[in-house]
């Protein structure tokens, strides 16, 4: 399943003309999350590749997100993918509130492919770290992405934007359905 992400209307960007998400589902318990940059790469700022580990603030640059939760006003996951291998994996009570490192999520495997004319980052998701999720019920999914450019500009990616300032933990963001316990 493929989707495309919108900037946000107050966002600008020079550098990239599109990105899709999509979603596969290669076996039982896995899903891949694929972000799928088109545009021009010189322009983009990409964190420099490290280590496949956990680490925080990724978001402030060059960063891909997928926001999981089961149905609304419950808790959720928000997970970030960097370019550069780094992850992070936290967990919400609520809206915006009662977050902790969702520390069940062990490991994220990323694997970057990158060209002048875009980039593809893929996310492998073990489905049964997401513990507090149930699996007979279908889950929402928010898909976003923070691009910052050569000049350090940051555009807005998601699904779909409530009005006002982007906000990728805002209800109107987990835009896409999916089921955790079909495989495709």
């Amino acid at each position: 399943m493929r989707q495309q992400l919108r900037l946000h209307p107050d966002s600008h960007s020079v550098a990239v003309k599109n990105i899709d998400v999509e979603i596969a589902r290669p076996r039982t318990g896995r899903a891949e999350l694929s972000y799928i940059v088109t545009g021009q790469m010189s322009s983009i700022r990409m964190p420099a590749v490290a280590a496949n580990v956990r680490s925080d603030g990724l978001w402030r640059h060059t960063c891909f997100e997928a926001f999981i939760r089961a149905s609304p006003n419950v808790g959720y996951y928000e997970l970030n993918f960097s370019p550069s291998g780094q992850w992070a994996a936290y967990q919400f009570s609520g809206y915006r509130s009662g977050m902790q490192l969702a520390n069940e999520i062990t490991e994220v495997p990323i694997k970057m492919r990158s060209s002048p004319d875009g980039c593809a980052l893929r996310a492998s998701l073990s489905l049964d770290q997401f513990r507090d999720l149930p699996r007979d019920r279908s889950w929402r999914l928010g898909l976003s992405a923070v691009i910052e450019d050569a000049t350090g500009g940051i555009s807005y990616w998601a699904l779909a934007h409530p009005s006002g300032k982007p906000d990728f933990h805002h209800a109107d963001c987990f835009a896409c359905e999916f089921s955790p316990a079909v495989t495709s």
